[in-house]
């Protein structure tokens, strides 16, 4: 009981949302502590972006199975480090998958081995998605924006991805840092987002003013584990974020948190 309460409350709060609409666009930002993976859904055709660690391929099996996605479009993983693609394993145990991408084709350790492993099972190779690449996700548009320039710091090679479902659009980071921010804003390449996916558990060397005076999200989303050893999210960037009037949902209280969206609202849904 207490928990359903809960949800109507996350619910309430954004209150210039109706109290339903038909949602053809889900977007759910899984609880995988200090880790990333984002399940989009649109339109019959389902996209996992990133899987969270190693250990967590369990939990990305079994949310996969909840929700009876037994086919991924595509699987994303924004870059190689395993806190990104450790549990993508889990998701192509569970599901088949059409296509499946990263920033790498190739990277020393064991996630990412496994990870071109399992998309081997299936006959797939891991293809590398460069800037420029458009791909669709039902009636949703997704332009791959960044990396521009590869550099031997992997967060500023992370895959950035701009989705656009009608008037409603979401800003995918990986774990972007200022450099890379600085390459798209100098080319002018980063367009605003309703939903902004705050880069690197808003750690410090992200989400400058620059980027949100260019972004002007109306929410952010903060994917981080809950008492973290690195003190993520930094009060700077929550500074930010607040000065930017933006409102922040946080995997570490919210738990799972998923948007909905017929193209033109939005409805809110938080676990905790």
């Amino acid at each position: 009981m207490k928990k359903n309460l809960l949800k109507i409350i996350c619910l309430l709060i954004i209150s210039f949302f109706t109290t339903s609409i038909f949602a053809e666009l889900k977007v759910h930002f899984i609880d995988v502590g200090q880790a990333d993976s984002i399940l989009i859904q649109c339109d019959g055709e389902n996209l996992l972006l990133d899987g969270g660690n190693k250990a967590d391929s369990s939990l990305i099996y079994s949310y996969l199975k909840k929700y009876e996605i037994t086919n991924l479009k595509y699987v994303i993983n924004s870059h190689p480090h395993e806190d990104h693609v450790g549990g993508l394993s889990g998701a192509l145990n569970f599901a088949k998958a059409n296509q499946v991408f990263s920033s790498f084709s190739e990277y020393d350790s064991k996630a990412f081995n496994d990870f071109v492993k399992n998309t081997e099972k299936q006959n797939l190779q891991v293809e590398v998605l460069k800037a420029g690449r458009e791909l669709s996700l039902g009636n949703a548009k997704i332009k791959v924006l960044g990396p521009i320039y590869y550099d031997d710091k992997m967060n500023n090679n992370s895959l950035v991805l701009h989705l656009v479902y009608d008037e409603i659009s979401f800003l995918f980071t990986g774990d972007m840092e200022f450099d890379e921010e600085r390459s798209l804003l100098d080319l002018d390449l980063i367009p605003q987002c309703t939903v902004l996916k705050v880069a690197h558990y808003g750690s410090e060397n992200a989400t400058s003013y620059r980027l949100l005076r260019s972004v002007l999200p109306q929410f952010a989303v903060i994917s981080v584990g809950k008492n973290n050893p690195y003190n993520h999210p930094n009060e700077s960037v929550l500074s930010k974020l607040e000065d930017a009037q933006t409102k922040v949902f946080r995997t570490d209280l919210n738990g799972d948190i998923i948007f909905s969206s017929d193209g033109k609202k939005l409805e809110i849904l938080c676990e905790r």
